[in-house]
């Protein structure tokens, strides 16, 4: 954890929030706040609600009770298109890139959202949006250098390896510049040298851009290490919420992920 961080106000606060599925609870009055960035794990067992609370946060689940307020505007259920047009950008388990296109242009499209052309504009590639795209080019430019994969920017992605997809996704998010950075197991299938490679990124991200981060991770280790603040998540209900070292204590975090008894 970075004891220097100058962690700000409370971005993101999520309240009572409640989903069900045709009558199968996935989160039961679940609160929680992530403030200015800092890096928030949410934690839990399989099946715990994690993936759903980031679906709820960013517009894709619509909660039947709670409310959601993001940057000091409150609603009862986020859009997809409201979360990404008011700085909330995600990735997700299973890496959804676009397979032929390069590197280079993959994280491009992370740029529509900041495009003012319109598409006739784009498809003519003329005068001011010619212009436009050069901008935003140098923008992921930046990301790319950021990201170390100059080697791999006019690669199709699909003949990537899978650590170097997940840094492509995650440059792709960092190109729409969010306030929020949601990361779904960003280090899910990876060997040691691209976990800590993505730990670093991570890090970095926070540290450079100022991101604020939610991430859902397994890897206790990798939560201690890179946390501010974790909230903890069992059966869709929250168990836990505060600094590592007091949630790893926490007996209930111990009994969800091991299984011991009270005594």
């Amino acid at each position: 954890m970075n004891e220097t961080r100058n962690i700000g106000d409370t971005l993101l606060k999520v309240d009572n929030i409640s989903l069900s599925f045709g009558g199968v609870k996935a989160i039961t009055g679940v609160s929680l706040e992530i403030r200015e960035r800092e890096i928030c794990a949410i934690i839990g067992p399989n099946g715990a609600g994690k993936t759903s609370m980031l679906n709820v946060i960013n517009g894709f689940y619509h909660p039947q009770e709670g409310t959601i307020t993001f940057g000091g505007e409150v609603r009862k259920q986020m859009r997809p298109h409201l979360a990404a047009a008011g700085g909330i950008a995600r990735t997700f388990q299973n890496v959804a890139l676009f397979t032929g296109m390069s590197t280079l242009d993959n994280i491009m499209t992370g740029r529509n959202l900041k495009m003012k052309k319109n598409f006739l504009w784009q498809a003519l590639n003329i005068g001011p949006a010619r212009k436009e795209e050069l901008e935003h080019r140098e923008f992921v430019e930046h990301i790319i250098d950021f990201l170390e994969i100059e080697a791999i920017r006019k690669t199709p992605v699909g003949r990537l390896p899978y650590g170097l997809q997940k840094r492509v996704e995650l440059g792709r998010a960092l190109a729409a510049e969010p306030k929020l950075l949601l990361l779904d197991e960003p280090m899910a299938g990876m060997n040691v040298e691209e976990k800590e490679d993505m730990c670093r990124f991570i890090l970095d991200t926070n540290d450079e851009f100022g991101t604020t981060i939610g991430l859902i991770e397994h890897d206790m280790g990798v939560v201690m290490d890179l946390s501010d603040h974790v909230v903890v998540l069992d059966h869709g209900e929250k168990i836990a919420d505060g600094v590592p070292d007091v949630v790893r204590a926490d007996q209930n975090v111990i009994d969800a992920y091991l299984g011991v008894a009270h005594d």
